[in-house]
């Protein structure tokens, strides 16, 4: 009986030890890396454009039946 409770004790002994592992370095997640997408230089031309034209069709379109003149 003594024999087989110094063998447990012993199995006990190592067996935690066994267990328990070494150092562990923590993983550490990089950091996200954000990249912006720059924008097309003919995008930026369309609100100029659009200014343009509808200032156009607004000149076009005077009708002012005023006379002058005669």
């Amino acid at each position: 009986m003594r024999k087989l409770l110094l063998a447990s004790a012993i199995a006990a002994v190592t067996a935690s030890s066994a267990l328990a592992g070494g150092y562990v370095a923590p993983v550490v997640a990089a950091a996200p890396v954000v990249v912006e997408k720059g924008s097309s230089s003919s995008s930026s031309i369309w609100i100029p454009l659009a200014v343009l034209v509808a200032v156009g069709l607004i000149v076009a379109n005077n009708d002012d039946d005023e006379v002058t003149g005669d």
